[in-house]
């Protein structure tokens, strides 16, 4: 009798398991909870990003929360050599955008990069002075005048070495009566009238919507700043730190960055 049951249940079992099959399919295997992670599946990602970056980057960072649902993008901005002195002494970040290749060529060699940093944008300076331009500048060499109270950045600064390297070209010795750690403070002392001229970006100028007014020179062709990006290893959230990367690079943040002012790459 037993042995008759027996059969009889496992009659029914078949059946049972071909008829689900029928309705559903193979058989799906078990999730076992490690899918790898997707750029799109949220979270949030810390990006340390050169001061002249400060409101594209912003802008940027809406766009791909907007694409990416779910995401959060926290920004560090700063003078390049900063940002790298704070990665090479353990802060915690996801991506890194230099305004310099020697900068972010210290953070490779530091082994901070995931990858190989891809160049996104270039640069340019130009002269900002105040509206009214009271000192009167309008060459590149009327920096050097007496009485011209030039603020410029410091010399480990992108900003700081590239006016270094156009003053060398034009065979001028700049004498600053301050240095700046980031491009956005020489912005900023133009901006309240502690300084007669500044030397920053093209860019920077172009974001100040008329507090100053810019001067162009010839000089600065001589030193075209690149600006690199790249993950960097030590991202908790490595997918979507390098959908950002790439989201810079892409279309949207190319005409993001053409719009404000900054070179292709």
């Amino acid at each position: 009798m037993r042995i008759v049951l027996k059969q009889a249940l496992a009659s029914v079992g078949v059946a049972l398991a071909l008829a689900l099959t029928a309705c559903g399919g193979a058989p799906q295997a078990v999730n076992s909870g490690s899918a790898s992670p997707s750029a799109t599946s949220g979270g949030s990602v810390t990006v340390f990003a050169a001061a002249s970056l400060t409101a594209t980057f912003t802008e940027l960072g809406h766009d791909f929360e907007a694409a990416h649902p779910g995401s959060k993008v926290n920004f560090s901005f700063g003078g390049s050599s900063d940002l790298v002195s704070q990665l090479q002494n353990g802060a915690p970040a996801d991506v890194f955008a230099s305004a310099d290749q020697a900068n972010m060529t210290k953070a490779t060699n530091a082994g901070l990069a995931a990858g190989t940093p891809q160049v996104f944008a270039t640069n340019v300076l130009e002269i900002a002075v105040p509206p009214s331009n009271p000192a009167g500048v309008r060459t590149f060499q009327d920096l050097t005048r007496s009485g011209v109270r030039l603020v410029v950045c410091a010399q480990q600064v992108p900003c700081g070495s590239a006016a270094q390297k156009a003053a060398k070209a034009a065979g001028l010795t700049l004498k600053p009566v301050s240095e700046e750690q980031s491009v956005t403070d020489v912005l900023g002392k133009v901006i309240s009238g502690d300084a007669d001229a500044g030397l920053v970006y093209v860019t920077d100028v172009k974001g100040a919507r008329g507090k100053v007014s810019g001067v162009t020179f010839p000089e600065s062709s001589s030193a075209v700043n690149s600006y690199p990006i790249v993950a960097l290893k030590a991202s908790k959230n490595a997918a979507l730190a390098q959908a950002f990367v790439d989201f810079v690079r892409g279309a949207q943040g190319q005409k993001v960055l053409g719009d404000a002012g900054f070179g292709a790459p």
